[in-house]
């Protein structure tokens, strides 16, 4: 029986209630952004090597098992997620196929071999570190969606570290830093090749940004159709809801 810890539940991550997670509403619980960064992302399907940064409580590397049966790391920085993430590895007996590391994911050091990695996820902090009076009153929630501990450089470098030539790096981001992140990936040797702009629903401004890059690829981007996630009546779109509900 594993562990539960303050404020801590187990929810069903799946639809099909095949797989659980802990998580916790005052830490960490996985938002949308996850899952859709989990079903963009290129994953080899019978053998290979994942690394998945800032992974939270492993919902990306829980998500990414199910396509995969390549071995999944995943890097987190804040200790009491970092313990969550281990024991979800544990409540899904998914211990010979993930790990997690608790470490910055700056200074890893010899943990991880650089270039190794066939693909690398990361749903990294979205928003520039703001001055502390304007951080939340929570620091886990400032720490995960702020620029506190890596900056948006700070991850592409990381993500360019350990990713094989030739490999892939998928990330989740605000479309309002994609001139950034192209910028970053393009100066770290990541070309940028898929780009997919997800909107809460037709007539609203685009609020989410997936993107794919191949390290020391070969130049050639290519936008995908847009994603809607709600229809007009509040229900979830076809599509959006075969990616959520599997």
């Amino acid at each position: 029986m594993v562990a539960l810890f303050d404020d801590e539940r187990i929810d069903y991550l799946l639809a099909d209630e095949s797989m659980k997670i802990i998580q916790s509403p005052s830490a960490f619980s996985f938002s949308l952004d996850a899952v859709l960064l989990a079903q963009f992302a290129y994953v080899p399907i019978k053998r290979g090597a994942i690394l998945d940064l800032c992974t939270g409580n492993g919902v990306i590397p829980l998500l990414l098992s199910r396509r995969s049966q390549a071995k999944i790391t995943g890097v987190e920085i804040q200790e009491r997620i970092f313990r969550m993430a281990q024991r979800n590895i544990e409540l899904n007996e998914l211990g010979e196929k993930l790990e997690m590391l608790h470490a910055d994911l700056k200074d890893v050091g010899p943990t991880l071999q650089q270039s190794s990695f066939d693909v690398v996820t990361c749903n990294p902090p979205y928003f520039k570190t703001p001055s502390k009076n304007e951080h939340n009153h929570n620091e886990y929630f400032t720490i995960a969606r702020h620029e506190v501990y890596c900056t948006l450089e700070d991850v592409v470098k990381a993500c360019k570290l350990y990713v094989r030539p030739g490999g892939k790096v998928a990330m989740v981001h605000r479309p309002d830093r994609l001139v950034d992140i192209i910028e970053l990936f393009r100066k770290y040797r990541l070309e940028p090749k898929r780009v997919q702009l997800v909107y809460p629903k037709n007539g609203k401004e685009a609020n989410m940004l997936l993107i794919e890059g191949t390290r020391d690829g070969k130049p050639g981007l290519k936008f995908l159709p847009p994603l809607y996630i709600y229809n007009e009546d509040g229900m979830y779109t076809e599509e959006a809801a075969e990616i959520i509900y599997g």
